[in-house]
Order: structure tokens, then C-alpha cells, then sequence
């Protein structure tokens, strides 16, 4: 079983996804865009938003999408697609080795973002601190000691 993160966003999806490519060292191994869809509604044609992206870190795989373009109406069952929220209720998490990466990692997701907790020594961290990132996915940094 693969459990896996699944961020969205309205209409910056490629430009944070870049940012964590750069930031967390991963490869983009997918990018799909909403005028991508071969049958997809007349609001997709395009439509540059993307529906779907991967991210590949190490053996973990960050997933995400910008929500449906404006105008979208109904689904065929009658469902009215999600319109974007903040995030809330989570904090997609990185653990790395060593306080310079954690503090590396940290700096480069905070900035232009806002600082939830400074990053910092804790007592079951070498450095743990909490950001939301410019695009407004909260995260928490960590550099655990060992158990």
C-alpha cells in the first residue's frame, strides 16, 4: 500500500510544484493540464490549469492538481466540482538527516510564506518548525533525534 499527499491549488499547482522540485531534489514525472483531457468539457479546452502532476522524491511520490477551471457546472451525476479552499486541518510533513537540511529546506519553503513556528531545536528534534508556503500549503520540517 502507498499512502501519499495529494496537494491542490488554484491555478499555481506547476509553479509550487517547481518549487519543490528544486527544493526537495525530486523529479516532475508527470504533468497533465486540463486541455489535455481528449473528451473532456468545453470549459477544458485549452485550459492550462493542471489536472494532475507527480512528484518523485527519493521513493515517495507528492501528488497534486489545481482545482477544475471556473465555469465547469454540474458533473454527469449531478456533483458540483470542488471550488479551491485553503488548506487546513494538516501539515504535510519533512523529515530529513541533518539540521542544515532541515534548515536549508525550511528557508526555501518560507520565504514569500508565512512562519507558523520558527524552525528551531525542540526535544525530539534537532530542528522542527512549522511554514506555510507562499502558495499557501502548510508543512512542517523536521530533523528528528534519534529515538
Amino acid at each position: 500500500m502507498d499512502l501519499n499527499t495529494y496537494l491542490f491549488f488554484d491555478g499555481q499547482c506547476e509553479e509550487a510544484f517547481k518549487l519543490y522540485e528544486k527544493v526537495l531534489g525530486g523529479r516532475i514525472t508527470a504533468l497533465m493540464r486540463y486541455g489535455d483531457v481528449p473528451s473532456g468539457p468545453a470549459v477544458f479546452k485549452g485550459n492550462t490549469r493542471v489536472i494532475h502532476t507527480n512528484l518523485q522524491v527519493g521513493d515517495r511520490v507528492l501528488m497534486g492538481s489545481d482545482t477544475p477551471p471556473a465555469g465547469l457546472g454540474p458533473m454527469p451525476s449531478g456533483h458540483q466540482p470542488d471550488a479551491y479552499k485553503t488548506p487546513q486541518g494538516f501539515r504535510a510533513n519533512i523529515s530529513v538527516d541533518t539540521p542544515a537540511e532541515a534548515e536549508r529546506i525550511y528557508h526555501a519553503l518560507a520565504e514569500n510564506g508565512t512562519v507558523a513556528m520558527p524552525i528551531g531545536e525542540t526535544f525530539f528534534a534537532h530542528r522542527f518548525g512549522m511554514l506555510n508556503d507562499r502558495f499557501g500549503t502548510p508543512w512542517m520540517v523536521t530533523c528528528p533525534k534519534a529515538q
